[in-house]
């Protein structure tokens, strides 16, 4: 696998944009002229969007079961939908299993669930995706337990969610060293003092090999706390002891200087670990090395920790407002 390429210099703007690249009008269709199909949970117009599908998938769907699935017309807006028959999460998580392990077994779309993208791993669907999380362990996702009424929907593989445009979860820790505690600046040199853990991705990972990351980070598998993701991975790929985790920060991890902390993989996912100025980190984050959401949250660490201000980048209030946004939820 080669090494990915530095570009020209880029704007943090266009380095956010890369990331925040969806958006969709009042009528479904992307800027590309797409038009999208809405994925209810139920045949009822009023229930829950849990994603949008691009017509490829729409047309898939039509070739599956109609004791499956479900295909309504109001008006110009049509929406796909599960049977009402599967009115349990456990029900639709077996049904969504048996489709996409089918799909990736006969070449549907290799480049996202064929066999090298596979992860093997579920990802919980929520009713409101920015509400509770409420789902079951993995484990537990086929038990039936008749329960229909929380926020969790079902689960199903994490290389698919992409497919059927569903929002996923993950996690991310800067762990850093430096700072305001230590050597602070604040003369215009604010970027000096700051040493962040950039790992570099293992070149045999199913995505973006090869590139720079954040210095723990992760999806979030159903049943997994937030902050047991956290840990999980700072185990797993890091090699961070549960108990320095527990006493600092989550999501930013500050070393202080008497902890020898050294950061080194854990696991099959990461090729090496540099300790590196935060200037040298903006200069690759521009030059287009890191993972986009991993350069995403290094961009949102400098804000939050003052180094990037509306005095120094002018493009402040679009990259922060582009940075929390809710991928035109309201549309869907």
């Amino acid at each position: 696998m080669s090494e990915p390429q530095p570009t020209q210099p880029q704007s943090l703007l266009s380095i956010v944009a890369h990331c925040d690249n969806f958006s969709v009008s009042e009528e479904k269709i992307t800027p590309g002229g797409e038009k999208l199909v809405s994925w209810r949970l139920t045949p009822d117009l009023s229930s829950p969007v849990l994603g949008l599908l691009r017509p490829c998938v729409v047309d898939q769907l039509k070739l599956e079961s109609s004791n499956v699935w479900n295909f309504s017309l109001s008006g110009t807006s049509e929406s796909i939908s599960f049977a009402s028959s599967l009115d349990t999460p456990a029900k639709r998580t077996r049904v969504m299993k048996e489709m996409c392990e089918r799909w990736r077994d006969t070449g549907l779309w290799p480049d996202q669930i064929g066999p090298k993208k596979w992860r093997a791993e579920m990802y919980p669907i929520f009713r409101n995706p920015f509400g509770k999380r409420d789902a079951p362990l993995a484990e537990d996702g086929e038990v039936e337990t008749g329960d229909d009424s929380t926020n969790y929907a079902f689960m199903m593989e994490r290389a698919a969610c992409a497919l059927v445009g569903v929002v996923t979860y993950g996690v991310h820790m800067t762990v850093y060293e430096g700072g305001p505690e230590g050597e602070f600046i604040g003369n215009g040199d604010e970027l000096q003092g700051y040493r962040i853990w950039v790992p570099k991705r293992a070149r045999t990972k199913q995505t973006w090999p090869g590139y720079l990351d954040n210095s723990v980070a992760g999806g979030i598998p159903s049943g997994l706390g937030i902050f047991e993701s956290v840990v999980k991975e700072a185990m797993e790929e890091a090699s961070i002891p549960e108990y320095i985790v527990q006493v600092e920060y989550v999501y930013r991890l500050r070393v202080p200087p008497h902890v020898p902390l050294q950061l080194k993989p854990s696991d099959e996912e990461v090729e090496s670990f540099e300790l590196l100025e935060l200037p040298e980190v903006e200069s690759r984050i521009r030059a287009g090395l890191f993972k986009p959401n991993c350069a995403v949250v290094l961009i949102d660490f400098m804000i939050n920790h003052g180094l990037i201000t509306p005095d120094n980048e002018p493009d402040f209030l679009e990259i922060v407002t582009r940075i929390h946004g809710r991928f035109d939820y309201d549309r869907w």
